[in-house]
């Protein structure tokens, strides 16, 4: 029943693993490689629930027309955080993340302008613009810029986050409400950990996949199947509640156990799963920016 859908995926598998392979075949800027995990993610097909090159996912407002879009807009701000931690770089750690915010804020600004009011990269700008200005600081100050020290840096910016931002607070966005309901610290506490989950879970299991000789798609497919698994994605549960949560964890851990897309059947399986969460509308966006920081991460050594 899906055998041209699945033929259509191998050609997209092709397409983003060439793409992919000629981006990594140059040493990039650190601001560009920023640019190219997002694109790398908004390629990556089929992704369950989320805007690919296959269809617009759980989402009637988007599609991926408007995340290339999004990229343009917000690309330049990669630049600008880089080289505020370098010039930075001795700023204590709260004026530091504080003036960080700030250029976050009129990152937004511009991709909301090039949306026409969308939010397609909100988690992301905060997530790059951390992680670019973490790399700047350490680079200035003549560091080993590794996965650990860059998460360090980030974990120690973010330090307090979730307690200032989501702690006795009248709750105006969705991710203060989540927080108020079910104890969910979304992208805050992702950061605030320094990207645990990444560093303990996404990290290992791609790289494993990649050195086992699998593609880059299905390396990142079989990561983002683990993330869903295990990431309280806020994304999902402000669309599904933790009904919806706890359905698209167990899923994915039943697609894992039987080997995920690295199984014969596993691409028509994720297009099976895609098709039921784009039905309920349930969308892992949270996993969607952590997929992007894994990528981006796995370029630097642990």
């Amino acid at each position: 029943m899906h055998t041209t859908q699945v033929a259509n995926i191998d050609k997209m598998t092709t397409s983003l693993h060439n793409y992919s392979s000629a981006s990594q075949s140059q040493i990039l800027p650190i601001p560009k490689l920023a640019q190219q995990a997002l694109l790398t993610e908004i390629y990556l097909t089929p992704k369950p629930g989320l805007v690919d090159q296959a269809n617009t996912g759980a989402h009637q407002d988007m599609d991926i027309n408007t995340f290339l879009a999004s990229i343009e807009a917000i690309t330049p701000f990669f630049q600008h955080s880089y080289q505020f931690g370098q010039n930075h770089h001795n700023l204590s750690d709260k004026p530091f993340f504080a003036e960080l915010r700030l250029i976050g804020q009129a990152a937004e600004q511009k991709m909301f302008q090039a949306t026409q009011g969308i939010n397609t990269h909100k988690g992301a700008i905060f997530a790059f613009l951390l992680l670019l200005a973490a790399i700047g600081r350490l680079e200035k100050q003549t560091k080993i810029i590794s996965v650990t020290s860059i998460t360090n840096i980030v974990a120690a910016l973010c330090q307090g986050l979730v307690a200032q931002d989501l702690h006795n607070n009248k709750a105006a966005t969705a991710g203060e409400r989540l927080f108020n309901q079910f104890q969910l610290t979304g992208a805050r506490g992702e950061a605030e950990s320094g990207y645990r989950i990444v560093r303990e879970k996404a990290l290992p299991c791609y790289r494993q996949n990649l050195s086992q000789g699998h593609t880059e798609t299905k390396s990142l497919l079989q990561t983002l199947l683990m993330l869903m698994a295990y990431n309280p994605d806020t994304n999902i549960v402000h669309r599904g509640g933790l009904e919806g949560l706890s359905w698209v964890q167990n899923q994915s851990k039943l697609l894992l156990q039987k080997g995920g897309v690295l199984t014969p059947n596993g691409i028509e399986e994720l297009i099976i799963f895609d098709q039921v969460m784009n039905s309920k509308r349930l969308s892992p966006g949270g996993s969607a920016d952590l997929i992007a920081v894994t990528w981006f991460l796995a370029h630097f050594p642990d």
